[in-house]
């Protein structure tokens, strides 16, 4: 079985070395779609949603690791070479103040008129009454993990480890974007 595990591990670090935006991709999609799971069977679904399941791993696939690929290559440049405790907060600090607002708007935006398919006056509306509290929240949480990442991971699996912990924090989302469908139907 470890021999399994590490020829899996092998090969994907090939494909992360060999084609770096793709296995990003597909990593953050498959990644998404388990949290997606998740999220269904904790908020009480009983038979899975498959167009749901698979408008998330769509968005984990052609924006989030995409995404995720291309802000850690722009941080990198912008601290090109610099590790010391005083730049990782600033890289944490960009990336909280630019790159996290964006993302959960953009999730919240996505999920209301994607994958539930509400007009956009109601998930407008959703928006800016949970939106602030929804990132404040982020804010006690991700930080950390962005401190963790720039600190201790190797930038090869830096988007490996944001998808890991966006999945857990897609989780959250989709259980909160859920329980306000169920409050309003």
């Amino acid at each position: 079985m470890f021999d399994t595990i590490e020829e899996a591990w092998t090969q994907y670090f090939t494909q992360l070395q060999n084609h770096p935006l793709r296995t990003k991709a597909i990593t953050a999609g498959v990644l998404a779609g388990c949290s997606d799971t998740i999220a269904q069977k904790i908020s009480g679904i009983k038979k899975l949603q498959l167009r749901r399941l698979l408008l998330i791993m769509l968005y984990g696939f052609g924006y989030a690791g995409p995404f995720g690929h291309f802000l850690h290559k722009l941080i990198n440049a912008i601290f090109k070479g610099k590790t010391d405790t005083p730049f990782i907060y600033m890289k944490v600090a960009l990336e909280q103040l630019t790159s996290s607002p964006w993302n959960n708007l953009f999730f919240m935006m996505y999920y209301g008129l994607v994958v539930e398919g509400r007009p956009f006056g109601l998930v407008w509306n959703k928006v800016r009454k949970d939106y602030t509290r929804i990132q404040l929240t982020s804010w006690k949480f991700l930080p950390t993990m962005g401190m963790w990442n720039y600190q201790y991971v190797p930038l090869q699996f830096r988007i490996l480890f944001q998808s890991f912990v966006a999945s857990c924090w897609a989780i959250f989302l989709n259980i909160k974007a859920r329980s306000a469908v169920i409050k309003d139907d």
